[in-house]
C-alpha cells in the first residue's frame, strides 16, 4: 500500500519481462521518489513538524515572557512608590486627598494632592479639547484630500515635532507664545469676561491657558499620525461602495472611514491624553505654580503635579520628598485608570463592530 504502480523494464540482470517496482521512498529510505525519479508535490525537505511546533512554542513563551514582564515591572513601581509614600503620608497633619496648599518642608508638614490633581486634569482636558479636532482634520486631509506628493513629506514634518524635546516646548511658550496668549487673554477677559472661565483683573500670562495651549502642540502631532495611519487601513471596499451610491466624498468619510477607524481613533486621544498628562518641564516653565482650585483659565497661575514635583523636589527634605513621591503615585493612578478606561472603550467599540458585521 502506498507503492507506485509497478512496470516492466529491460534488465541486465533478469531480462525481458523483469518487474521493477518503485516505492514510495528512495532505497536510503530519506528521500520520497515518484516512479518518473522527481520527487513528489510539496518537496522533501520541509521542516519536521516537531521542529515547527518547537519554534511555535518557543516564541509563544518569549512573547508571554514579555508580556508578564511588563506586569512585574508595573507592580514593582507600585511598590516602590507605596512604600516610599507611606512614611510621608504618616507624618502628614491633613488630608492629602482634600487638602489644596503644599507645605511638607514644616515641622508639621502639611500638603495635599487637590490642587495638583485639577491643574493636571484641567491643562490635558484643554489639550485634547484644541488639538483632537486640528489633529483628525489634518489626518482626513493627509489620507483622502491632499495629493500623494504633498501628504508625505507633510506627514514627515508633523511626525518630527512628537521628536522635539519637551524643554524646547517649555522655552517657546514661555519666552515667544506667552505674548499672544496674553494679548488673547485680555481679549477675551474684555469680550467674554462675563464668563467665570475668563473673568478677573489679572495679571495675564503663564495662566492655565497657555500651558494648556503648549500641551495641545506637543499632542497634535501623536494623535494626527496614529489617526492618520488608522484612516488609511479603511477597506476600499467600504469607500468605493459609499461613493457607487452616489455619496460625496465627506459623507463616505462620514459613513465609511469615520465608523470604521473610531476605536483606533479613541486609542490615539487617549495615547495623547498619557502623554499631557505625564508632561513636566513644559508645564513647569509655563505655569504660574499656584496651589488653587479655580476654573479661570487666563489668570497667571496653576500647577500640575509633574510640574510640582519637577519645581520642588531640589528643596525638598526627607518628608518632602516622600510627599512628592505620594503625588507620582497619584499621577500613576490616574495614568493606569485612564489606559484601563481606554481599553474597555476599545474593546467594546471593536466587540460592537463584530457583532454587526
Amino acid at each position: 500500500m502506498g507503492d507506485y504502480p509497478s512496470r516492466s523494464a529491460d534488465s541486465s540482470a533478469g531480462g525481458p519481462g523483469v518487474t521493477e517496482r518503485h516505492t514510495g521512498f528512495a532505497g536510503n529510505g530519506v528521500a520520497p521518489i515518484s516512479p518518473d525519479g522527481r520527487p513528489p508535490l510539496g518537496g522533501g525537505n520541509a521542516l519536521p513538524t516537531k521542529a515547527r511546533f518547537s519554534m511555535e512554542t518557543g516564541f509563544r513563551g518569549l512573547s508571554t515572557a514579555a508580556g508578564a514582564m511588563v506586569l512585574v515591572i508595573i507592580v514593582a513601581i507600585a511598590i516602590f512608590l507605596v512604600s516610599k509614600a507611606v512614611p510621608a503620608l504618616s507624618a502628614n497633619t491633613e488630608n492629602f486627598l482634600t487638602y489644596k496648599a503644599w507645605f511638607p518642608n514644616e515641622t508639621e508638614p502639611r500638603f495635599g494632592i487637590a490642587a495638583l490633581a485639577f491643574g493636571t486634569l484641567l491643562s490635558s482636558v484643554i489639550a485634547l479639547v484644541v488639538a483632537v479636532p486640528i489633529a483628525l482634520g489634518i489626518a482626513l486631509f493627509l489620507s483622502h484630500y491632499a495629493p500623494r506628493r504633498l501628504a508625505t513629506p507633510l506627514g514627515f514634518v508633523i511626525d518630527l515635532l512628537a521628536a522635539v524635546p519637551s524643554v524646547v516646548f517649555g522655552l517657546w511658550g514661555r519666552d515667544v507664545f506667552s505674548q499672544p496668549v496674553h494679548d488673547l487673554s485680555v481679549w477675551l477677559n474684555k469680550y467674554f469676561g462675563w464668563l467665570p472661565i475668563f473673568g478677573g483683573d489679572g495679571p495675564f500670562g503663564r495662566s492655565i491657558l497657555l500651558g494648556g495651549l503648549v500641551l495641545a502642540i506637543m499632542v497634535l502631532p501623536i494623535v494626527t499620525s496614529l489617526s492618520r495611519e488608522v484612516f488609511q487601513q479603511t477597506p476600499g471596499m467600504n469607500e468605493e461602495a459609499a461613493l457607487a451610491l452616489g455619496a460625496t466624498k465627506w459623507e463616505m468619510i462620514r459613513t465609511a472611514v469615520l465608523p470604521y477607524g473610531k476605536p483606533g481613533v479613541i486609542a490615539a486621544v487617549m495615547l495623547g491624553l498619557g502623554r499631557a498628562l505625564g508632561e513636566t518641564i513644559a508645564l513647569a516653565l509655563t505655569l504660574g505654580t499656584t496651589f488653587t482650585i479655580s476654573v479661570n483659565l487666563i489668570e497667571s497661575g496653576g500647577n500640575s503635579i509633574a510640574a510640582n514635583i519637577a519645581n520642588t523636589f531640589g528643596e525638598a527634605t526627607g518628608t518632602g520628598r516622600g510627599a512628592l513621591i505620594a503625588s507620582g503615585l497619584v499621577l500613576f493612578a490616574i495614568t493606569l485608570v485612564v489606559n484601563m478606561a481606554a481599553r474597555a472603550i476599545i474593546y467594546r467599540r471593536r466587540e460592537f463592530r463584530d457583532s454587526a458585521a
